[in-house]
């Protein structure tokens, strides 16, 4: 078997099914790469990039694209070290390592297939029988009337678990992101009394301060502390990305100022740029993406460092079919996997490439045990989700506001 083609589809389709997440987000873009051989099998991958910027993917896989025509995919870690070394002036870090992820989940897929083994087995294999997962809420649906529906939504699906976004939505008046310190801890706290109260007391609640962002600013350490403070008392499994990333410092404080547990990394590329963080303690729970880090090997290289430090991690998985099921194989093989994030009620980019190979029973996702990443992309698929330019999510700013 030799490669003879590297290929990028972008599809943009419905974000989800979710009628709460809907409110605030109709469209997602995606970027799945295939692998094309002389033989039978294909290997398919996605990358993160393609929520975000899919436009940049296609040349930055053709730049790599030569290295790998002709080849096997006998020795991956080696393709995907003369990947990185021929970027080495530009993609160490940021858009070409997130890329190349998506190229090397190809390649995994692809092996997968060929020797007719779940990813997960050649990553190391099966760790656990089964692990916890939960339904990742967006945004704060507000009023708390709405909240409340929101969470017996998930619980209804059989999610035991939820996390929701700081601040609040309210449909027909936008996004409310508090950024004072006492005003952010009343309110998270507030919010927070109120999911527990409706939940219970055994269920899994997660909260997300998606960097504190608003048009204008992040959070400062000083509102991490007061927000996280607040929420002591509410059992958290944990707080994820109270500080922005340019902070490793503040998180390091945050960490030893509070017992919520501290979680982030989802916007970490490639375990260099993880090691600055883990080596100062900046999360109790790390996030990995295995469509974003970097690689496969590369999100079980970050989850060894952070086991070394004591510190469990929480896969995140917010792009497209591939990528949920990439974060799911590598969780599965990773020792110290606290928690699975899925995207839930999801829409066709899920579904239609997931084809049932994700299975859930009380609360918990169950290894999978399709060849490969267990994913597919039908012709048909790629003809109903037509990629639309723009579509790419992004950090509304003055000038360049997100409408869909």
């Amino acid at each position: 078997m030799k490669i003879t083609d590297v290929r990028t589809i972008l599809l943009t389709g419905p974000c989800t099914n979710d009628p709460y997440l809907s409110e605030a987000r109709k469209l997602r873009s995606a970027a799945f790469l295939e692998i094309i051989t002389d033989g039978e099998h294909t290997g398919l991958g996605e990358t993160y990039a393609g929520y975000f910027c899919p436009e940049s993917v296609p040349s930055i896989v053709e730049f790599f694209k030569p290295i790998l025509i002709g080849q096997n995919v006998d020795d991956i870690p080696e393709l995907w070290r003369r990947m990185y070394h021929c970027g080495n002036f530009w993609c160490r870090v940021g858009l070409g390592a997130i890329v190349l992820n998506g190229i090397e989940a190809a390649l995994w897929d692809l092996k997968g297939k060929l020797l007719d083994q779940p990813v997960h087995a050649l990553l190391g294999g099966v760790k656990f029988d089964r692990l916890p997962c939960y339904a990742t809420g967006g945004p704060s649906n507000y009023p708390k009337e709405k909240l409340g529906q929101k969470i017996d939504h998930y619980f209804s699906l059989g999610f035991r678990g939820i996390k929701v976004g700081a601040g609040s939505f309210t449909a027909g008046k936008g996004w409310y992101m508090p950024m004072d310190p006492a005003e952010a801890a009343d309110f998270e706290s507030d919010k927070a009394a109120f999911m527990r109260q409706h939940a219970g007391p055994d269920a899994w609640l997660m909260m997300d301060g998606h960097m504190g962002n608003n048009p204008k600013a992040t959070w400062t350490l000083e509102v991490a502390k007061a927000v996280t403070k607040a929420l002591e008392p509410f059992n958290l499994v944990f707080y994820e990305e109270p500080l922005h990333y340019t902070n490793p410092w503040g998180y390091a404080e945050l960490c030893k100022s509070t017992t919520v547990p501290i979680a982030g990394g989802e916007c970490l590329t490639a375990s260099y740029e993880w090691r600055v963080f883990v080596e100062q303690d900046c999360f109790d729970i790390g996030q990995p993406d295995a469509s974003f880090t970097g690689g496969l090997s590369e999100f079980m290289a970050v989850a060894k460092m952070l086991e070394a430090r004591g510190r469990k991690i929480a896969t995140h998985a917010w792009g497209a079919g591939g990528s949920l099921m990439q974060n799911v194989h590598c969780g599965f093989a990773a020792a110290n996997t606290r928690i699975l994030e899925i995207a839930p009620d999801y829409a066709g980019l899920h579904s239609e490439v997931i084809d049932g190979g994700l299975v859930i029973k009380d609360g918990h996702v169950l290894p999978p045990d399709r060849p490969g990443l267990g994913i597919v992309l039908t012709d048909e698929t790629k003809r109903r989700y037509p990629f639309k330019p723009g579509s790419g999510e992004f950090n509304s700013v003055p000038g360049k506001i997100l409408t869909e």
